[in-house]
């Protein structure tokens, strides 16, 4: 499976794992400019904004340990601007999926508060 087609398997895994769990998806990659939201969700009171990272296999680590500082920075700008344009009232948290996916197994990880709003 090519790179591209991984990370949207991961995407189906990681909406359904969310949707069996109770959240509403709200959007799914909405774009910011260059940057994208994986995944837009509501529990209760809480937007919740999910980044989705998978690979093959974990020789290089778990995938959740590529989402940088660089990369939550630009998160958190894109999640403004989406609570700005949908003029949304609610608490926001910050999640990851990671999941390890080849032919032999699927592992889903889901780190909840995963990181927060950086000064």
């Amino acid at each position: 499976m090519d790179q591209k087609a991984l990370g949207i398997h991961g995407e189906r895994l990681a909406i359904g794992h969310l949707r069996d769990r109770g959240y509403d998806i709200l959007d799914v990659n909405w774009r910011f400019g260059k940057i994208e939201l994986d995944i837009i969700t509501r529990k209760s009171q809480t937007l919740v904004i999910v980044e989705v990272k998978t690979r093959e296999n974990s020789f290089l680590g778990d995938p959740w340990q590529s989402v940088t500082v660089a990369k939550q920075r630009r998160i958190i700008k894109a999640t403004n601007q989406y609570i700005i344009e949908n003029q949304i009232d609610l608490e926001c948290r910050f999640d990851i999926i990671s999941i390890v996916h080849n032919q032999k197994h699927t592992n889903l990880e889901h780190l909840e508060d995963a990181f927060y709003p950086l000064v």
